[in-house]
């Protein structure tokens, strides 16, 4: 390994050699623990120190780095205190998840790091989020994100780094490339002969290094940063290496071949730094010595501090205070009495316009949103108003755009992402559900993102653009779903998800947005999330819907002439839902019909069903009804579509219910 010092010092090289030696004895300690039981799981860096170390050094402390779980030399070189490190791998509560997650599935804003999840790839695309912060901000600052060869294969991988591209985000791109996703060699993995081929398809520079030679990665890494804090563009750099450990302790390396291990460990990223100090004169046996003794000495002081702490115990309020970030939504009145009827669309045209007036830290990201205003022409006009670096068409990449939304709000900013159609989002799920939904739980960071989904069947539209999913996502605690029926409410409510920290899913009707309309007021404001409204009082049954049913269930009503007899309840707001109105109402009058456009089976309105016979099951005089969807995806013909809604059973159980 040949080693090229440049024009570094001997103290800045001397730097370097603690820095690498550092995990190495950690791990060393915690290989030992392992053994005796004292943490879980140990997911091995070993032989890969030189590529954590030499990244994040040649970082400035202000960058953002999003690492893996074999980057420990990350966490160590950006001087996270070692007895917080250790609590989190026993799960303590000083702890960066106080317990709630394992390894590095954690972030620290203090020290500019983003931890990763399981699924591979997520934290690419948060890393274009945090980038394309710095370029609007114009900061020179640069972010890096980690992933390992087999994680290339993943479709995230490909989003992200094609929107870094096309965005010239100031990112660079390190794979780690160790030979093994877990025991499929890179044979098995991928046809190219090397990884950094896969830039040229996105117009990226790349360069491949020796990832086991410290000076060349932090030289390359420096290099780049520098050179992309003024002209900004990402850069994939893939760092050749080698895993000697398992993937995780418990999986061995029986499936490396023999000599394959024994060349590797020739290449020793810590042994041939070390020698080379040694042979150079800047390091000397006893500084040697002495070095280790040190950061041994503070190993050790730091896990006797973490011993001397007590587990977490278990407290069901603030583990369930921890899923949102802690915000009260309030009911803010327009300043002004001045209205004008509106169409449902441009209800939210009009309140997500004065919400980005409002806060100019915000953005609107979609398919098409620019100069088209979107398939449903919300945005419309848009461009002339904020300009195209706040209304930002983007490739059609769901997954990477709502991981960029949350790489914004890890920088303060606000992102508000425009699904085409609510059914796309399946492509955006894991984000979703994994990353944005866990993330305030887990790290206390929390994911400032509303995403618009048009939603919904009966306009001939067929399986793929007329599905409602609300409930794929009502049963992910840190989430939030709002679904207006009406002008007034979608306005109020857009304005207050943008306004709300946490993650929200504000769903649209498709038929709704040109067939309704209403005054309302010309002035911002904002309604309370959670809270569910009486659209028409009965004493005798009790309809609860949301969306396009509450307008069925009104129809049916004024058409079997049941006015004063059935009260209709919108929910509004699906999660969190009004329970308190829900009780009173059902305690009020007995019978209770669920109606929902979504299919039958586990469908939101059974949740709601289970709750009313757990908690109101005395005041009941009738068997709780459901109306829904057919079981089956949306057919596209009209007969087969109207037979397939919730509209073509509403009337019979309805009047079932009234004479029970």
């Amino acid at each position: 390994m040949q080693f090229n010092r440049r024009n570094y010092t001997d103290d800045f090289l001397i730097e370097l050699y603690k820095k690498l030696i550092k995990p190495r004895l950690v791990e060393e300690k915690m290989l030992i623990l392992l053994r005796q039981g004292k943490i879980s799981k140990w997911f091995s860096g070993i032989g890969q120190e030189a590529i954590a170390v030499g990244a994040t050094t040649a970082m400035e402390n202000e960058d953002y780095i999003l690492p893996l779980h074999r980057n420990l030399g990350v966490f160590t070189s950006r001087n996270i205190p070692l007895h917080r490190l250790f609590a989190q791998w026993q799960g303590k509560p000083s702890g960066f998840t106080k317990g709630r997650d394992r390894s590095f599935h954690f972030g620290t804003n203090e020290h500019h790091i983003v931890g990763m999840i399981s699924h591979l790839g997520a934290q690419l695309s948060v890393a274009d989020g945090i980038a394309l912060a710095n370029k609007l901000e114009r900061k020179k600052e640069v972010t890096l994100a980690f992933s390992g060869e087999g994680g290339t294969s993943e479709g995230e991988f490909h989003e992200a780094l094609n929107v870094a591209a096309v965005w010239e985000l100031p990112v660079i791109f390190v794979i780690e490339n160790n030979g093994y996703g877990l025991s499929t060699p890179t044979s098995e993995q991928y046809r190219c002969k090397q990884l950094i081929d896969k830039a040229i398809g996105y117009g990226m520079e790349s360069i491949q290094i020796d990832g086991n030679n410290l000076l060349e990665v932090y030289h390359t890494i420096n290099h780049f940063a520098d050179d992309i804090r003024l002209q900004n563009r990402p850069i994939l750099v893939e760092a050749l290496t080698f895993r000697m450990r398992g993937h995780e302790e418990a999986s061995g390396t029986k499936y490396v071949p023999e000599k394959l291990m024994e060349a590797w460990a020739k290449k020793d990223p810590v042994q041939n730094y070390e020698n080379y100090l040694l042979q150079e004169g800047v390091l000397t046996d006893k500084m040697r010595e002495d070095f280790r003794e040190f950061i041994k000495k503070e190993i050790d002081e730091a896990w006797h501090q973490t011993q001397a702490e007590t587990w977490a115990v278990a407290d069901e309020k603030q583990e369930l205070g921890d899923v949102y970030f802690p915000y009260v939504s309030t009911e803010m009145p327009p300043l002004s009495e001045g209205k004008s009827k509106k169409r449902f669309i441009d209800a939210i045209s009009d309140g997500l316009r004065q919400s980005m007036e409002k806060y100019p830290q915000s953005i609107l990201m979609g398919q098409d949103v620019a100069e088209y205003g979107g398939v449903f022409k919300v945005s419309l006009g848009f461009v002339d108003i904020f300009g195209k670096n706040r209304i930002r068409n983007t490739p059609i990449c769901e997954s990477a755009i709502i991981g960029s939304g949350l790489g914004l709000s890890v920088k303060g900013w606000k992102a508000i992402i425009e699904m085409q159609f609510a059914d796309f989002v399946s492509c955006g799920f894991n984000q979703i559900v994994n990353n944005l939904a866990k993330i305030h739980y887990r790290w206390g960071q929390n994911a400032d993102v509303v995403i618009r989904m048009p939603t919904g069947a009966g306009v001939g539209a067929g399986p793929f653009h007329s599905q409602s999913n609300e409930a794929w996502f009502f049963h992910t605690p840190g989430l939030q779903i709002l679904y207006p029926s009406n002008p007034y409410d979608a306005k109020g409510l857009l304005n207050a998800a943008i306004a709300n920290p946490n993650p929200v899913l504000f769903f649209e009707h498709k038929a709704l947005y040109r067939s309704l309309e209403a005054e309302i007021p010309n002035d911002y404001y904002t309604l309370e999330i959670g809270k569910a409204k009486t659209v028409l009082e009965g004493e005798d049954v009790l309809i609860i819907s949301y969306g396009l049913g509450v307008h069925w269930a009104k129809q049916v009503v004024e058409q079997q002439n049941l006015l004063g007899q059935v009260c209709v309840l919108d929910l509004v707001s699906l999660l969190p839902w009004d329970k308190n109105l829900v009780k009173s109402l059902v305690e009020k009058i007995g019978k209770v019909l669920l109606l929902q456009e979504d299919t039958h089976t586990g469908g939101i309105m059974a949740e709601i069903a289970a709750w009313i016979s757990e908690n109101c099951f005395e005041f009941l005089d009738a068997p709780i009804r459901r109306v829904s969807s057919l079981d089956t995806p949306v057919p596209f013909a009209k007969h087969l579509e109207q037979n397939f809604l919730a509209t073509a059973r509403l009337e019979k159980t309805l009047q079932a219910l009234v004479d029970y």
